[in-house]
């Protein structure tokens, strides 16, 4: 097994910040974001001047001038109007949102999740444009010694408010504030593949607490765990899976993030019945695929999660060998999953409230 070094975080970095680094923004021209973002903004006592109003479609999918005009440029007033540019850190977005700007596919394509060519918004306020094609470089990805501030980072940091229905949003938002620092962080390999994914996550492994570790590096797929934390795997793309829900017991504040391509292509629900599959079984997909689906997580108890609206090729998911020990020594959930993705103006989106934290790991009695 290769070893690779890293330095774990020092207390100094740990501190999350406030609800007044965050800017929440809702469709008024959807009812279930307008509901969302009241509930959130009451929970966590957000400040008037930092919920941002705008009106788009509520469609998942939306055009990249219309993504431009009409969520882009109505953030970008909330900012500078209210002097807000410097002060916020994260963005969140919400359920009634479009997810996906449309355009090319593959490496070069500009097609990307409306949250991640968000994150680049700070850029632009400051006069500096991207190349639309292909991905970006994320500046905090790996730099989990650092505090997350401007303008070392020129990034905003997005995530989204999101599940099937407003019950499963409210879940999200409620667990985010009982979170703590106990449970296993659950790691599936695939062992039915070489790739480096799966040595990702035996880094994550080493670099955890052992007694806080469930590594499976056997055929078998990990079903009905106790008291899960945080999970990684291959979701719908280890061979082995049969089964659609985990029947997990998440803890309050678990994260989860797998290997899969279009996980976050829809936060519509599937029939009850529906099962993922495989890309030869055409007339079993569920919104244009058979992957697995991350409001699925969401549904069972997962207080966050990764997701990617179309294909990110493996070098561009996050990785859990960062994810994981920043979360758990105490960065909030924005930043750890952040400090874990290589790239912006992509596929990724992440699900949660930005300001949830585990906090101090938990003395052992």
């Amino acid at each position: 097994m290769i070893r690779l070094v890293f330095t774990l975080a020092t207390s100094s970095v740990l501190l999350g910040q406030s609800v007044q680094n965050v800017l929440l923004v809702v469709n008024e021209s959807s009812a279930i974001s307008v509901k969302i973002g009241q509930y959130y903004a009451q929970r966590r006592n957000l400040p008037a001047k930092n919920l941002c109003r705008l009106r788009t479609t509520a469609v998942e999918v939306i055009s990249r001038e219309d993504y431009e005009f009409q969520i882009e440029r109505p953030v970008a007033r909330c900012l500078k109007s209210r002097h807000l540019v410097e002060q916020i850190l994260y963005i969140v977005t919400t359920l009634g949102i479009p997810l996906k700007i449309s355009g090319s596919g593959g490496m070069r394509g500009d097609s990307a999740a409306v949250d991640s060519e968000l994150t680049l918004l700070y850029e632009k306020l400051h006069g500096r444009n991207h190349n639309l094609a292909g991905a970006i470089p994320n500046p905090l990805y790996r730099h989990r010694e650092e505090p997350f501030q401007h303008p070392r980072y020129p990034i905003y940091l997005v995530t989204r408010l999101a599940g099937y229905d407003f019950e499963d949003v409210k879940g999200v938002i409620d667990r985010a504030l009982a979170a703590r620092n106990r449970g296993r962080f659950v790691l599936d390999l695939d062992s039915n593949s070489e790739s480096p994914g799966n040595e990702w996550l035996r880094v994550a492994a080493f670099l955890l607490p052992s007694a806080r570790v469930v590594l499976d590096e056997s055929p078998a797929v990990l079903y009905n765990q106790k008291e899960v934390i945080g999970y990684a795997s291959w979701g719908s793309n280890d061979k082995n899976r049969k089964r659609r829900w985990l029947g997990f017991q998440w803890l309050a504040g678990a994260i989860a993030t797998e290997y899969v391509s279009t996980n976050a292509r829809t936060f519509q629900k599937p029939p009850d019945n529906w099962i993922f599959t495989t890309w030869q079984d055409t007339v079993h997909y569920f919104a244009g695929s058979p992957q697995s689906l991350t409001a699925d997580y969401i549904h069972e108890g997962a207080t966050g999660a990764s997701g990617h609206v179309d294909e990110p090729y493996l070098l561009f998911t996050p990785r859990p060998d960062y994810l994981f020990p920043a979360y758990y020594n105490g960065r909030n959930l924005a930043e750890s999953f952040y400090i874990s993705i290589p790239a912006l103006s992509w596929m990724n989106i992440v699900v949660g409230d930005p300001l949830c934290s585990l906090g101090k790991p938990e003395e052992p009695h």
